[in-house]
């Protein structure tokens, strides 16, 4: 059966953890799984579950930048090429896989830190039975297109714009 892409987009919480969970239920299949992480330092609570799944392989990137609006003009090149490394490893391992996640992928390339065109190249080629998932806020149309499930999260309230900070098993 052909594998399909799935889109978990919006400003709501929740994009990654649906992506987190669709990890598990592979996993839990018995297939192999490939979640790699953009943006984000690899510390959260679910990277180290995911970690210890039999059949999961877990990437993120050596160096933590930070937010992308916070990087020098220096940084923010050192940031794309360090992720284009890490996007270039996750389609190889990808290939081989049954399920491939790019957790902010879509982030990614909002920012250009990842080629749009690559990813879409990516995914047009890809073996024909990988299952793709993609995550980030305000995906392109043309990634929407792709997309055979889009799922939109949507804030309607969050304890954070009530000065509530993130919290540890709780937010990541």
């Amino acid at each position: 059966m052909a594998g399909l892409i799935h889109l978990y987009c919006g400003d709501g919480k929740g994009k990654s953890t649906a992506a987190v969970g669709l990890s598990v239920r592979a996993a839990g299949a018995g297939k192999r799984v490939v979640f790699a992480q953009f943006f984000k330092d690899g510390s959260s609570s679910e990277i180290s579950l995911l970690r210890s799944i039999p059949g999961i392989r877990v990437l993120v990137c050596e160096k933590h930048f930070g937010r992308f609006r916070n990087m020098s003009e220096e940084q923010r090149a050192e940031a794309k090429a360090a992720y284009g490394e890490l996007f270039a490893e996750a389609c190889r391992l990808g290939k081989a896989a049954d399920l491939l996640v790019l957790d902010e992928a879509v982030s990614a390339c909002n920012h250009g830190v990842i080629d749009e065109e690559a990813l879409l190249a990516f995914l047009r080629g890809r073996p024909e039975e990988l299952e793709v998932a993609l995550t980030g806020r305000a995906p392109s149309e043309t990634l929407l297109s792709e997309a055979d499930y889009v799922t939109e999260m949507k804030k309607v309230r969050h304890p954070f714009d009530a000065g509530i900070p993130a919290r540890e098993g709780i937010e990541y």
